[in-house]
């Protein structure tokens, strides 16, 4: 499915509904952002998309609790805080929202906004659809779940070129990937929901 017609099947499901939230679900290195931003393009005005990565714990926080090392798995995310903005969205016409900072690797508080007039909200992440306590409590907050797949060779390689363009060695890109991105994209496939639609995005 194409993100045309991604944006056209949204469009059917929310005639007629007000503010129309779809999950963007899929392992690390899938493509998520990519396909988001290429969705809310094909939908138009009134679309947004609206990141799960906002939500990261920041590195001094997970120094604390000893997570540094798995940043990015599940349970390195304020889950509660996520969940708390998605009511928001569905209750208040305009609601700022954190947008994770990859170059500096922290979210940043506020630093996009939900507007009135976005009607169809395109929330991506990797454990939307999570089936594992406490993200297995979002199930009923989404109107259309989205899935991409992706063959775990090709995550593991775009994931390698994502590190290197963020200044990490070879070296220090394989022992991250090995020991944090690839037990996270297993998890992810093997415990998430079945989606409304899988997306193959290569």
């Amino acid at each position: 499915m194409t993100p045309d017609r991604l944006a056209d099947l949204i469009r059917q499901r929310a005639e007629g509904q007000g503010r129309f939230l779809t999950a963007l679900a899929g392992p690390p290195g899938a493509g998520k952002s990519t396909l988001a931003e290429a969705v809310v393009a094909a939908l138009g005005a009134g679309a947004r998309v609206v990141p799960m990565d906002g939500f990261h714990l920041d590195d001094a926080v997970l120094d604390r609790m000893g997570l540094r090392a798995r940043k990015g798995a599940p349970e390195t995310f304020d889950v509660a805080g996520f969940a708390h903005l998605i009511h928001r969205l569905r209750e208040e016409d305009e609601v700022a929202i954190p947008v994770f900072d990859r170059s500096m690797e922290l979210s940043r508080a506020a630093a996009d906004m939900v507007l009135a007039d976005d009607q169809f909200l395109v929330i991506e992440g990797n454990y939307l659809l999570l089936n594992d306590p406490p993200w297995s409590a979002l199930a009923p907050a989404f109107d259309l779940t989205v899935w991409i797949d992706v063959p775990e060779a090709e995550l593991d390689r775009r994931l390698m070129q994502r590190w290197l363009h963020h200044g990490k060695t070879p070296e220090a890109a394989r022992a991250w990937i090995d020991g944090n991105d690839m037990p996270n994209i297993r998890r992810t496939i093997a415990r998430s929901r079945p989606a409304d639609v899988a997306i193959r995005w290569l």
